[in-house]
């Protein structure tokens, strides 16, 4: 189903030409795939292939990258969404922190946020919901 939010961010020249590379998950502990076919970011879970974002990028006038439309799949037994913001945070957050190796401290806590709204907890760790949805190791 269409994305009703997108990430507002411009990925720099630089940034688009690396997230065109790439991400193959390493091992069991990463938990996304991003491959790219023409000008589209393909956002895969890593342990069962399953498409869960395809992200199409345009150039901007003043330089640089955006997302011009995005998808999210919505078939429960696939992917369990939780909200439109949630689906933003989780595709920039895989853009930024997994593919482009950037610490991206906001979305992480944006995420975290979310993450413990949705499921009413509080005293959740914030490091084990960043793994459980990412799939991060603690030094990453």
């Amino acid at each position: 189903m269409p994305m009703a939010e997108l990430p507002a961010r411009v990925w720099r020249d630089d940034e688009w030409a690396r997230i065109k590379l790439g991400y193959a998950a390493r091992d069991m502990d990463e938990k996304w795939n991003v491959f790219i076919e023409d000008q589209t970011a393909f956002v895969h879970r890593s342990w069962t292939g399953n498409g869960i974002y395809e992200a199409s990028f345009a150039a901007v006038d003043d330089g640089g990258w955006r997302i011009c439309a995005a998808v999210v799949e919505s078939e429960p037994a696939r992917y369990r969404r939780r909200a439109d913001r949630h689906d933003r945070v989780m595709l920039e957050l895989v853009l930024s922190a997994i593919v482009l190796g950037e610490p991206a401290a906001e979305l992480r806590a944006e995420l975290v946020a979310l993450a413990m709204e949705a499921s009413g907890l509080t005293n959740v760790p914030a490091g084990a919901l960043l793994r459980s949805a990412l799939g991060l190791r603690t030094g990453r």
